[in-house]
């Protein structure tokens, strides 16, 4: 079992130097505070990922690649609606991974940036930029999105 633990940051503006990005259609099968059953396509690769309850950043996690036919039909029959469309890109900061989503459809207009840790008092500096942390903030979780589209919240 893996823990994910991660820090996750609004993006004030797009870096100049953001590389290419690889697109990532996913559902949610069960979607319940304390666990999360997702489905994922991501580019030409399909993911079935179990997610536990979240604790200070924290939470247990399992992932495995799936057939990408079996991806889509599961997408299809079992995923809330309206899914999360969005565009990855991966770069580097001070020498760390982050990974800025662009975000599509019901969520158009969103941005977001996430750093995951090795352990929760590990040390980093955000990058430029990284706007407001958004961590503890459940609108921002690509499970709320499901059911909370950016797209209605100027509207509640």
């Amino acid at each position: 079992m893996a823990i994910e633990i991660e820090k996750k940051f609004l993006v004030t503006a797009l870096p100049v130097n953001l590389p290419s990005g690889i697109d990532i259609c996913q559902g949610y099968v069960l979607n319940t505070p304390g666990k999360v059953v997702r489905v994922r396509i991501k580019g030409a690769a399909g993911f079935l990922t179990v997610k536990g309850l979240t604790i200070a950043s924290a939470r247990p996690e399992f992932e495995y690649e799936i057939p990408l036919s079996d991806a889509r039909q599961m997408l299809d029959l079992f995923c809330e609606k309206p899914v999360i469309e969005k565009c990855r890109h991966i770069l580097y900061h001070q020498g760390i991974k982050w990974v800025i989503d662009r975000f599509f459809g019901a969520n158009q207009g969103l941005v977001v940036a996430e750093i995951e840790l090795s352990s929760r008092d590990q040390i980093f500096e955000p990058p430029p930029w990284a706007g407001k942390e958004v961590t503890e903030d459940i609108r921002y979780y690509n499970a709320n999105l499901v059911h909370h589209p950016f797209c209605t919240w100027q509207k509640d």
